[in-house]
């Protein structure tokens, strides 16, 4: 038995499907947002590298270490925020962050 396109698909579409329910369903936690968005590229990441290897190209596979870098650094600026929130907030509620003043 191989591993089909179809195959991945199914898991990017289960991962990302994942993702859209702990956006959706949890709207209060900060981190579980982050995760989620995390997720969602990661989901994406998944589409380009089976697509990239089913068509034979390698641009796909090019694009997703771009994607991979942006994603790395939007988790370091997340959680430094999320880290300066809760030092001068005591909590990281999202509905009690409604003004970020420096």
């Amino acid at each position: 038995m191989t591993v089909s396109l179809a195959h991945y698909l199914t898991v990017a579409g289960i991962l990302f499907a994942i993702a859209m329910v702990g956006i959706f369903m949890n709207r209060k936690n900060l981190i579980v947002l982050l995760m989620a968005i995390e997720l969602i590229l990661l989901a994406v990441n998944i589409n380009f590298v089976a697509f990239s290897a089913y068509l034979g190209d390698l641009h796909g596979q090019v694009f997703v270490f771009f994607i991979l870098t942006v994603a790395a650094a939007e988790a370091a600026i997340g959680l430094a925020i999320l880290m300066l929130l809760f030092r001068n907030q005591s909590n990281i509620n999202v509905d009690e962050l409604n003004t970020l003043r420096g």
